[in-house]
């Protein structure tokens, strides 16, 4: 599957889509087509995460972003989301938090059947920020609707099983299609999308035609009626093959290190085994004269009182703008990239940074809780600072991991998703910051989420 990026998918689902669509390839080996990131399809609406053409069937991707990571979200596409038990309420008031995905997919699908009206159209509604499984009631499965958390295996598993054409498109038809749904994307010759499994101009065969692939899979599961059975002379037990068939080799696919270890000669290892039992009775006579030794001389003296465990360290605030800043914890790494994800990850890759350090504080604001997340990126130069700011800057580029979070130094983990955002930029240094409630879902917009965030830019990193 080849990917063309046209801009910037609007949720923050969006970098676990991309990840899931990139990891599948280039070339028609798994499922072959285009992924369209960051279209719009509809000049009155927002963009799509991605729009999937497959050389038999078109597949919207919609995200929505749920306010937590949820182990199981049950999701009916007609009723109200449950996560872990509790209703998600949509902040529009709408049946369930993908109504509005749901009606922009179904709009772009119309446009689609316009165009290739034998052509299936499927939709994928990608949630996140993390759920382990989708409940969705058999009705909606057996449509051409998927609700799931993007992964390279779930992804690929709802392109295969969606409806799909028995003929694949042709170059002409792709053409057609991508003038309505992306315009502004490059033009790509037939040897490009040949190699991805589309079928070249002068391919007549319809649509409704069998799909020589199905008919190669009706063949091998067609298996003959079993020959009558013939008399035979017994067969000694010892000829019988046994009902178990052998165990396969194991493939090792990564060498195992060769350890040599030096071994005695014989005479000399024999010596030593002889000499095992005297070195230990020894060694226990030893033993029993200390601790007559001891007992006679120590009974006198006092006993030093075993040292008492100090008081464990004060956690360290600071005073920001009035607001008072708690330290969770507090490192640097010039290992940058290692602690980055998405577009963030990739830009950190290309240009390293010189040094970064991340700290985790805990502040309040109108009597709420608040965690805070930030990191300070230092680079040899100001413009590969600017570039690396404005990449970070840039909704659904990835970002940089809490510190607090992966060293396990929160006395409660905080959720980061949908937290407030702030940067700023000093010379060769970038900082980057996270605020999000403890007790609550955060919003981006969010006023006080925004103003930790702003004192936080003047918080220290030492």
């Amino acid at each position: 599957m080849r990917l063309v990026r046209l801009g910037q998918q609007p949720s923050r689902v969006a970098e676990d889509i991309r990840a899931a669509l990139a990891s599948i390839g280039r070339g028609s080996n798994v499922v072959g087509g285009l992924a369209l990131i960051g279209p719009r399809p509809l000049p009155t609406a927002k963009p799509v995460d991605a729009i999937m053409i497959l050389p038999r069937g078109v597949i919207v991707v919609v995200g929505v972003d749920l306010p937590d990571p949820a182990m199981r979200l049950e999701a009916p596409l007609s009723g109200p989301w449950k996560a872990d038990g509790w209703p998600l309420v949509s902040p529009d008031k709408a049946v369930n938090p993908a109504a509005t995905a749901l009606t922009l997919a179904d709009s772009i699908a119309r446009r689609v059947r316009e165009k290739t009206p034998d052509l299936p159209v499927g939709t994928i509604v990608a949630v996140g920020p993390f759920v382990e499984t989708v409940d969705q009631p058999a009705a909606d499965v057996a449509g051409s609707t998927r609700v799931l958390h993007p992964t390279p295996t779930s992804m690929l598993a709802a392109a295969v099983s969606l409806p799909s054409a028995k003929a694949p498109c042709t170059a002409d038809e792709v053409r057609a299609l991508l003038k309505v749904l992306a315009p502004e994307a490059p033009r790509l010759d037939s040897e490009a999308l040949a190699s991805e499994g589309f079928a070249s101009e002068g391919f007549t065969a319809e649509r409704g035609a069998e799909d020589p692939l199905s008919a190669i899979t009706v063949k091998l599961t067609q298996v003959p009626p079993p020959a009558p059975k013939k008399s035979r002379a017994p067969v000694p037990a010892s000829a019988v093959p046994p009902l178990v068939p052998p165990p396969k080799p194991i493939e090792v696919t990564t060498p195992v290190p060769k350890i040599n270890i030096p071994l005695a000669p014989p005479e000399q290892a024999s010596r030593t085994v002889r000499w095992l039992p005297v070195a230990a009775i020894a060694l226990l006579a030893v033993m029993l004269v200390t601790a007559i030794v001891l007992a006679t001389t120590g009974g006198g003296g006092e006993q030093a009182a075993p040292p008492r465990p100090g008081p464990s360290p004060t956690p360290v605030s600071q005073a920001v703008q009035g607001l008072q800043f708690l330290k969770r914890d507090l490192a640097g790494d010039p290992n940058c990239a290692a602690h980055a994800y998405g577009d963030v990850q990739a830009s950190l890759q290309r240009a390293p940074c010189t040094m970064m350090r991340r700290g985790s504080f805990e502040s309040s604001i109108d009597g709420r809780a608040v965690a805070v997340s930030i990191a300070v990126v230092y680079f040899n130069d100001e413009a590969t600072a600017a570039a690396f700011k404005t990449t970070a800057d840039t909704a659904g580029g990835g970002g940089i991991g809490d510190l607090a979070t992966e060293t396990g130094k929160w006395p409660r983990t905080p959720q980061f998703a949908g937290a407030a955002y702030t940067s700023s930029v000093t010379s060769t240094a970038v900082r980057l910051v996270l605020a999000t409630w403890f007790d609550g879902a955060s919003s981006s917009a969010d006023p006080g989420l925004n103003q930790v965030g702003h004192a936080a830019l003047n918080v220290q990193l030492t």
